[in-house]
């Protein structure tokens, strides 16, 4: 194509581009105006009319948080195809006034050509186009020409149609701290990843830079639109590594037009608790057992024990005797319910009341009335002795009680754990006040389904609801009815949000807050640093089985983490999961990514094929230096680093990475030396334009640049930290050492 024809045709796309924005601005006008006239009606009218304000009130708030995430290259794909017609693809679908379509979205059917269509399988497909935009305006086309016969022998249209400008030129901008989407250049071996069945899980397994993660997030929201109904009312749970891993991917999701995504890690999924400790990885590897969940089990069940002697209680002059014997038989049919500890409990408890009771009668001269004997079991159930015996028989307990029992009292462990060794109970063992860390929290899961909760009010509360629910979605199914809202929301999920109080929370915040709450489908990212403790956290929150698991098996860091995935899985999904590979390196220079994948193979890490879309000349250097100018050396090297990335719109990111133990004062020097790392021992801050990480902090971002300093001391701790650290960076990486290189390197 000439350069004279090239304008032309960016002057065609830029009219249809401005057309569909044009669209844009007016559905937001439109829906402003709808959600400014339901808040000028202000809180009057009965509370039916209030509740049916709030709820639609936040269908627009969500649909006009939809359409201000989709600014950015709204319109970035054009089909020609074969009946002439044309079909433009885009975040999200749009329409004209008329209903005309505007724009398809990239996750319908009629888009699946855009990712998929070949010269050798084109789909009906006879041009596929991208259009490369900054902001609004359309900077460049790039046609790829599936039926060759419209090139009619024109060498320079052939020559420039290799299809992979967009995705070269997004590999080769800077980065921002945040992950951005890859809706534009999706793959076809992502694409078939990405609209694969949501049932069963699915295991995406891929090396370093092969699109992992953006793949997981474009799968999430594609399913959430070709399942919205079965969906949108029990939600999409995404689970990742560290609070700072969901901070850099926090837009991708909103920028696809989905919002109502949970997004957690393994320690937050239990309300209420904070696992901000830490311990020794030989504390976390051993809590992440699978066994360990049989030393819960054995916790729970040691609360229920029969007394050594019975327990005489006078009452009005009468006796009546807890005796073992009756204490052991109403354990044994309280057992027999299979219902959790405290719903048990109560079982226990009304069985040995009624046995008390009996006594108490036979010592009366008189027969007792059927409403008399009730007012005597409430005597004795709250006649303090009693109570005492019983609850030492059978203590009502909370999951942080029975773990810090476990803990801190040796021959509670000794009792509940006895296949370990001393040296292991030895290792568990700290103060009843210590701060939960990582590792307990699926352990307190664990106890919390063992456990359960004295539901005894809630059950009438509950049926009372389910009666008010009935009402609520009829009532809801006419409103839509009358209001043609149907479209954007199902009656179950408006009726969700009615409220006489307010706007009901969003199901994303009603399932954050309920620790029992099962979704449709969970995402999870790093999914190999799983212990086999907390892959039963998730599976109890995904009773259908539908997940998306994504990792690299060759990236293990946690000692409790999988090498393989059929022995993680196999036990926990047996015949229930599958596994598609990931194969091309997008991200990390040819160069760069073949030094990682020697020293993998040096460690006999049981890594995956990987191939190199790019060669990036110079991208690997190594540097030796003296163990006491190190320090100095990074600084320079990353100052250095920044000079060729940081741009003039303030993109561009390096990185330092270090083990552990050098990372502060790595950060100290930085700062000090004038470069603008963000300072503390806290978080990373990704929004600086330098910063210092461990291995494990930097798992899952990617940098321009990363400045890898003394690799042994990096190896030392893992090779799977040190296959990490290296295959960050997008343009370079610098080696730095004062001690011999490790295997490959």
């Amino acid at each position: 194509m000439t350069a004279s024809g090239n304008d032309h045709e960016i002057a065609l796309e830029q009219d249809q581009v401005d057309v569909v924005y044009g669209r844009l601005d007016e559905l937001r006008a439109q829906t402003r105006g709808r959600l400014a006239d339901v808040r000028r009606q202000g809180p009057s009218g009965s509370p039916q009319n209030r509740s049916e304000r709030d709820a639609f009130a936040t269908l627009y708030e969500d649909r006009l948080a939809q359409l201000e995430a989709v600014e950015e290259r709204l319109v970035f794909g054009r089909l020609d195809l074969d009946d002439d017609s044309r079909r433009y693809v885009g975040r999200i679908g749009l329409t004209d006034a008329e209903q005309t379509p505007l724009l398809t979205d990239w996750r319908a059917p009629a888009a699946q050509a855009f990712y998929r269509a070949t010269a050798a399988h084109p789909d009906g497909v006879r041009r596929r186009r991208h259009v490369v935009t900054r902001g609004r305006t359309v900077t460049g086309v790039e046609d790829e020409v599936l039926d060759l016969d419209l090139l009619d022998g024109d060498d320079d249209a052939l020559a420039g149609l290799s299809g992979e400008g967009a995705l070269l030129a997004g590999l080769r901008a800077g980065r921002t701290g945040r992950m951005g989407d890859i809706v534009a250049t999706i793959q076809a071996e992502q694409d078939t990843i990405i609209r694969s069945s949501l049932t069963g899980a699915l295991v995406v397994q891929g090396g370093p830079g092969t699109g992992k993660t953006a793949v997981a997030l474009h799968r999430a929201a594609y399913l959430l639109y070709a399942h919205r109904r079965v969906l949108e009312r029990s939600g999409v749970l995404l689970v990742g590594p560290s609070r700072t891993f969901l901070r850099y991917i926090d837009q991708v999701l909103p920028s696809l037009g989905e919002t109502g995504v949970v997004t957690t890690t393994i320690s937050e999924l239990v309300p209420g608790v904070l696992a901000d400790g830490t311990e020794p990885d030989a504390v976390a590897r051993l809590k992440g057992r699978a066994a360990m969940a049989q030393v819960v089990a054995r916790a729970v069940r040691a609360r229920q024990r029969v007394p050594a002697e019975p327990v005489t209680v006078r009452i009005d002059g009468r006796t009546v005797v807890v005796r073992p014997n009756d204490v052991a038989q109403a354990i044994a049919r309280a057992r027999r319910l299979h219902r959790p500890h405290n719903l048990a409990r109560v079982a226990f408890v009304r069985d040995m009341l009624g046995r008390l009771a009996a006594q108490y009668v036979a010592q009366l001269a008189f027969e007792v009335p059927p409403d008399e004997r009730a007012e005597i079991v409430e005597e004795l159930r709250t006649t303090r002795e009693i109570r005492v015996a019983l609850n030492l028989a059978w203590m009502p307990l909370t999951p942080e009680k029975l773990l810090s029992d476990l803990w801190s009292k040796p021959w509670r462990l000794e009792q509940a754990a006895p296949h370990l060794s001393a040296r292991e109970r030895a290792l568990l063992a700290r103060p009843a006040d210590a701060p939960w860390t990582p590792a307990d929290v699926p352990l307190l899961d664990e106890a919390a389904e063992l456990l359960g909760e004295d539901d005894q009010a809630s059950r009438a509360q509950a049926r009372a609801a389910a009666d008010a629910r009935q009402k609520e979605v009829a009532y809801a199914r006419q409103v839509l009815e009358q209001t043609g809202g149907g479209a954007f929301v199902s009656a179950e999920l408006l009726a969700d949000r009615f409220s006489s109080g307010g706007p009901a929370l969003t199901t994303a915040e009603r399932a954050a807050a309920d620790r029992s709450w099962t979704y449709g489908h969970v995402v999870v990212d790093e999914a190999q640093e799983l212990s086999a403790m907390a892959w039963r956290v998730l599976l109890r929150r995904v009773p259908t089985r539908s997940l998306t698991i994504v990792g690299d098996v060759a990236q293990t860091t946690s000692s409790a983490g999988a090498r393989s995935w059929a022995a993680m899985l196999d036990p926990l999904l047996p015949g229930q999961w599958r596994q598609a590979d990931l194969t091309v390196n997008y991200r990390t220079p040819a160069q760069v990514a073949d030094a990682a994948v020697r020293v993998a193979d040096a460690a006999r890490l049981p890594r995956s094929p990987l191939t190199s879309a790019r060669d990036v000349p110079g991208s690997l250097v190594v540097t030796r230096t003296d163990a006491h100018a190190l320090t100095d050396a990074a600084v320079d090297a990353a100052r250095a680093a920044l000079a060729t990335v940081l741009d003039e719109t303030g993109a561009g990111r390096v990185a330092v990475i270090a083990s552990g133990a050098r990372r502060d004062d790595l950060r100290t020097a930085a700062a000090a030396g004038g470069l603008p790392v963000a300072g503390g021992t806290g978080a990373p801050d990704l929004d600086a334009p330098v910063v210092v990480l461990t291995p494990l902090e930097a798992k899952g971002l990617e940098f321009d640049v990363v400045v890898l300093v003394e690799p042994a001391e990096v190896l030392a701790g893992s090779a799977g930290d040190l296959y990490v650290a290296m295959t960050r960076p997008t343009r370079a990486l610098h080696v730095l050492h004062a001690r011999e290189l490790p295997a490959g390197l």
